[in-house]
């Protein structure tokens, strides 16, 4: 593995790189919070699977959950932290250039 993190480069982040955990912060991304259900919902996850990802993306100071009332329902918001924020930028930017170093040598052995 550590072969491919020199190729992805230093902003490559294990953590982000499990496609649940990137859909999520890539959909908290756009919005200020989410509620629990429309994550849970656009991400096509179960509630269990939200939860341990939550739980794991707040433990590395990527989201905050807060609980708060919406009428008399208890409702669970997620919301991207200027630090996953710049972590998911970071790791982006190294897929883009794992993708590109990948056309380039594609592209090279093709000719």
């Amino acid at each position: 593995m550590s072969a491919d993190r020199g190729v992805a480069g230093p902003g490559f982040n294990e953590l982000m790189h499990h496609p649940s955990r990137l859909a999520v912060l890539a959909f908290l991304s756009g919005c200020v919070e989410a509620d629990f259900a429309l994550v849970r919902d656009r991400c096509e996850l179960s509630d269990s699977a939200l939860s341990k990802i939550a739980k794991t993306l707040e433990e590395a100071g990527y989201i905050d959950v807060g609980k708060g009332r919406a009428g008399r329902k208890v409702r669970t918001w997620l919301a991207l932290t200027p630090e996953g924020g710049n972590a998911l930028a970071a790791h982006l930017d190294a897929l883009q250039a794992v993708a590109a170093a990948a056309r380039s040598s594609a592209s090279t052995r093709l000719t």
